[in-house]
């Protein structure tokens, strides 16, 4: 578990850790585990640097017992994300953030609601059988692990929108937010050089955006 901030005047307060690079900090240091056997299961790294070229602090916890404790006790300051204004899933902690999950509570995901679309879930279940059985009479091979996903994801818009959003044998989606996904998991410069975002080193942006007009156009 880990959590930047840019730490001012609260140094003295930090757990011990790596002395950083100028510059670049501890951005070359690839293995957390073994850091954690000399500094302990929580430390500090300098990743990075921000605008005002002051080091980017991120205090990781290594341990399992640590860090359930400091999610269970201070959840809110670890659980913020800051990439986007307006999505529920990214949003930091926030009012406009509460107002989302109470709307989905109270109009999606509560137990009325789960009810009265178990119907729709057995449907959908049976359509997967269904699809199963016509592949298997017509000797075809099945990939399940696809017809699974787009089961999965048909679920939702049947429940909101009562419309399948994807075919059972349809990749295009999930390889759409399999790419997604990846690109989100990659270590990125600009994340800790921001003088560097708009030169999109990596080509993250204009995949992200390829990926993003494909959505789209699915949706």
């Amino acid at each position: 578990m880990a959590s930047s901030f840019n730490s001012g005047g609260r140094r003295k307060h930090l757990p011990p850790g790596l002395r950083p690079y100028p510059v670049i900090g501890n951005l070359l240091h690839k293995s957390l585990a073994k850091l954690a056997k000399i500094h302990g299961p929580i430390m500090n790294l300098r990743l990075g640097v921000r605008l005002s070229f002051n080091l980017v602090t991120t205090v990781v916890v290594s341990s399992p017992s640590t860090a359930k404790a400091i999610l269970k006790e201070h959840d809110s300051l670890f659980c913020d994300r800051k990439h986007h204004e307006f999505s529920l899933v990214w949003l930091p902690v926030s009012t406009l953030w509460r107002s989302y999950r109470k709307m989905c509570n109270m109009h999606i995901f509560n137990r009325q609601k789960l009810d009265a679309s178990q119907d729709l879930r057995h449907k959908k279940i049976k359509d997967l059988l269904t699809y199963v059985e016509e592949n298997c009479r017509a000797g075809k091979a099945i990939d399940f692990g696809q017809a699974a996903f787009n089961t999965s994801i048909n679920l939702l818009p049947n429940t909101i929108f009562s419309i399948d959003l994807v075919h059972p044998n349809e990749r295009k989606f999930k390889d759409t937010v399999w790419g997604m996904m990846e690109e989100a998991g990659k270590p990125n410069l600009s994340d800790h050089f921001p003088l560097l975002k708009k030169l999109d080193l990596q080509g993250t942006r204009h995949r992200n955006t390829l990926y993003a007009g494909e959505m789209f156009e699915v949706l």
